[in-house]
């Protein structure tokens, strides 16, 4: 496969060319597509655990490609490119695919009436915050960032061509996590193929006037609304799960150096729609309940997707099911990244002096080297050479006459096959040095032994 990217990025991690097992499954009924995605399912968790290779199986986002029921398998690392979280009590899932809890609604009878103030110079979550701490303060504890309603324009790019405007309101307590708003703004903006996502920009700004910078709002009330495809400026207005019917707020007046005090949801303001856009953060609790998050970084090593009839319908698949009429098939899609794995491998097996191949993965079962200057030195390596490679063992024999043995000992632990044999000054002993290159650890082993032995590291 290819990647259509100007330059390649994080190494091998994300080459512009890269190798991919796919696998597709065909079924009749929802039951058939469950049993061919949990045999792909544990194919996979076999696989890597072949490889050596941590994995964690985590929930995501169907993205550009759709279905349901999706599942990432993440090699957990520093170097990852993918963000997810779990929790002790066993939930995981990518960042993007996380749920918020819910807060439950709050009876906003008798609230007080929401009050516009003068906020000059306050343009930020941070000014506000001080500004309300000293004009309006309140009797039981200070203002914080998280009683405000920040409300964030998004330019989304549109496969059309189309470049649309969007405004997001959360708490100013959370910033927003532009690829959680790609994977899920698309419920928002039926069209099919990737969308782009970013901060709209001044050229954006200045063709909605009726956004002040610094002070965007929803709107005096329900009726009088700003935000929201039945507001004044008709863009489509979406919100922060915790911004529930009853919650009250401190946000923007939509007049330069002003801000409204005391809007309730619900009551003042309204929305057209709820998003999983803020960040994820460590401590939030996971939405099955089962205790807080902790966040990490992961490579995405293989993915499975239940696609349904998507494809399938809109490609007229169909075959004759038990009872001989037309059954639009109900499709699975499945991948492991092999070029992935190789390098995700080669990250996390390595010291400072080259790889250490997990020795499932490695490209050869023993390195032999042969050193002196003696031909009986070499003699003797090309003898088990022979030996190993008839024991059913994969060989690389550096038989190189004017390298130096310094040399050749740091190429074998540069490349970092599992077992590296040296047949060298042991062999007027008549015994040659056998090395595990994880380990470093190494013996003498009789050299009329030593293809034995080493088989029998190898597993053959």
């Amino acid at each position: 496969k290819y990647r259509d990217e100007a330059r390649p990025r994080a190494g091998l991690l994300r080459g512009r060319e890269f190798i991919m097992e796919d696998s597709y499954s065909f079924d009749i009924h929802g039951a058939g597509l469950d049993a061919s995605y949990e045999a792909h399912r544990g194919a996979y968790l076999r696989i890597f655990a072949r490889l050596g290779q941590e994995v964690v199986p985590v929930k995501a986002t169907a993205g550009a490609m759709g279905g349901s029921k999706i599942k990432e398998f993440l090699h957990p690392t520093e170097i990852g490119e993918d963000t997810f979280v779990r929790s002790a009590g066993g939930y995981a899932a990518n960042v993007e695919a996380v749920t918020t809890v819910v807060p439950a609604e709050i009876d906003y009878t008798g609230a007080p009436a929401a009050e516009v103030k003068d906020t000059p110079g306050t343009p930020t979550i941070e000014t506000l915050v001080d500004a309300a701490n000293q004009l309006a303060p309140r009797a039981d504890r200070p203002w914080t960032a998280a009683d405000t309603l920040k409300n964030v324009v998004l330019a989304v790019d549109l496969p059309t061509g189309e470049r649309r405007i969007v405004v997001i309101g959360v708490p100013g307590d959370r910033a927003v996590d532009l690829k959680r708003v790609e994977a899920n703004i698309g419920a928002y903006l039926p069209v099919a193929g990737e969308i782009g996502v970013e901060a709209a920009g001044e050229e954006d700004l200045r063709k909605h006037p009726g956004l002040v910078k610094g002070y965007i709002g929803p709107g005096e009330s329900v009726d009088a609304a700003v935000l929201g495809t039945t507001g004044k400026t008709g863009l489509l207005y979406l919100v922060d799960a915790r911004v529930v019917s009853g919650t009250s707020w401190v946000t923007g007046a939509n007049v330069d150096g002003k801000h409204v005090f005391g809007p309730v949801a619900g009551r003042d303001f309204g929305w057209d729609g709820v998003i999983e856009a803020t960040e994820v953060r460590a401590g939030d609790e996971a939405p099955d309940g089962s205790g807080p998050l902790e966040a990490a970084r992961g490579i995405e090593m293989g993915h499975i997707f239940q696609l349904g009839r998507k494809y399938a319908g809109a490609l007229g698949l169909q075959v004759l099911d038990a009872n001989v009429k037309l059954a639009t098939v109900t499709m699975g899609s499945y991948g492991v990244g092999v070029t992935r794995a190789v390098a995700a491998l080669a990250e996390s097996n390595h010291d400072d002096k080259g790889l250490v191949w997990p020795r499932n993965v490695a490209p050869a079962d023993v390195h032999v080297v042969a050193t002196g200057r003696g031909e009986e030195n070499f003699a003797a390596a090309a003898r088990l050479s022979e030996e190993l490679e008839a024991a059913g063992l994969e060989v690389i024999y550096d038989d190189r006459p004017k390298v130096s043995p310094g040399v050749k000992f740091s190429d074998a632990e540069l490349l970092g096959v599992p077992t590296i044999l040296v047949v060298g000054r042991g062999l007027a002993h008549c015994v040659v040095e056998v090395k595990g290159r994880a380990t470093g650890e190494a013996q003498n082993v009789a050299l009329v032994a030593a293809a034995a032995h080493v088989a029998a590291l190898a597993g053959k």
